[in-house]
């Protein structure tokens, strides 16, 4: 029997964020490459074209792609504190705190990517994933 828990809400808000995101890189990126003449080479070194496109075309690719790095963490650990029933409290004010953070970073980064603001944005989410770890630790052992 499957038991609804709230911290899946904010896992669930996340992943719609990347889709969000992914559907922003391609109704940027695609209309770019059509502008620059763009045709894919396979043949070409990894990146190499994209990064002929405008930076701010390249930020909503880079965002994306940081949404598929430390996030798969932040899925792992709510998935396991709602296995575990702890959901609720002080983790679920945590794993909001963590999806509010990244969604601000993504918006910064895709629109002016200022990096010093990312990175207190990206420390103040990886507190909150941290302390998320911890409380996941202190249930198991």
């Amino acid at each position: 029997m499957l038991v609804s828990t709230p911290i899946l809400a904010p896992l669930v808000v996340l992943v719609a964020w990347s889709m969000v995101m992914w559907l922003w890189m391609y109704l940027t990126r695609l209309p770019a490459m059509k502008a620059a003449n763009m045709k894919p080479d396979p043949q070409a070194p990894s990146g190499q074209q994209m990064n002929t496109l405008p930076a701010q075309v390249r930020w909503k690719a880079d965002n994306y792609n940081h949404l598929m790095e430390q996030p798969t963490v932040f899925y792992a650990i709510v998935l396991a504190l709602a296995l575990l029933g702890q959901g609720d409290g002080i983790n679920l004010t945590l794993a909001w705190a963590y999806v509010g953070i990244r969604i601000v970073h993504s918006l910064l980064q895709a629109l002016v990517n200022k990096i010093e603001v990312r990175f207190v944005l990206f420390f103040l989410s990886s507190l909150a994933l941290i302390g998320l770890t911890i409380n996941a630790l202190r249930t198991v052992f």
